[in-house]
């Protein structure tokens, strides 16, 4: 930037620079009251955007995902009923049981101290089974004495102290007798369909499975207990 005179401007008389310098002003002033209404304009479009997007409503295209209802557990559960034997009938691909090809039984002995002994049992490709022994605790939920929630712990109990080591252990259908089980997790990627008999009928089957559809369980990913599964979260 030059800070030289031209020879026209030195030689310009006052009331001409005086003028000048008035519309030069006004110029100015003008495009200062123009920015600024402009400036109001686009704040009161901005707003009126913003207030039309929140009446609408968030859905997919907004990126807002779709919110479920909690799940629900059964109450209450007594314990002492629901210990004992039970065959799995179908589940959700896990990586627990990516080897298990045979049959799948659970059995729950309540122990002295309120917890539940566990142990698993899965039939593998070579004709043999593998075993896993654990443990299950209550976890109360307020307003519902004895509800249907627990969490299951297959690492060693020295490290029981640890929230990772527990898994999410929900009771969401359970029949008067005790003889047939629907159980998840609240997040709702685990879900298996327990029997006190080796075989359910098909029809108590597609019943438990639809309920969990209803639910909004992946029912379309489950699996039959002795099914090869290839897919395990």
């Amino acid at each position: 930037m030059s800070f030289r005179f031209s020879r026209n401007e030195l030689a310009s008389p006052p009331s001409s620079s005086a003028e000048h310098d008035r519309a030069r002003s006004v110029s100015i002033g003008t495009l200062a009251a123009a920015f600024c209404v402009g400036g109001v304009v686009a704040l009161i479009a901005l707003s009126t955007a913003r207030t039309a997007r929140a009446q609408t409503g968030a859905g997919p295209a907004d990126g807002a995902p779709l919110m479920r209802a909690p799940l629900q557990v059964v109450a209450p559960v007594d314990l002492k009923r629901y210990a004992g034997l039970w065959h799995e009938q179908a589940r959700l691909p896990n990586r627990f049981e990516k080897k298990c090809v045979g049959p799948v039984t659970a059995e729950y002995t309540p122990q002295e101290d309120g917890t539940v002994q566990v142990v698993n049992r899965c039939g593998l490709a070579d004709g043999q089974f593998d075993e896993v022994a654990g443990s299950a605790r209550v976890v109360p939920v307020a307003g519902q004495p004895g509800a249907g929630r627990l969490e299951v712990r297959f690492a060693p109990a020295w490290l029981s102290w640890l929230p990772a080591v527990w898994g999410d252990y929900w009771i969401l259908k359970l029949d008067r007798d005790y003889q047939v089980a629907l159980v998840g997790a609240p997040n709702r990627d685990y879900l298996w369909v327990l029997s006190r008999t080796p075989k359910l009928d098909e029809a108590t089957l597609r019943e438990q499975l639809e309920y969990a559809r209803s639910l909004g369980f992946d029912v379309d990913k489950v699996v039959r207990t002795g099914e090869t599964v290839t897919t395990a979260r």
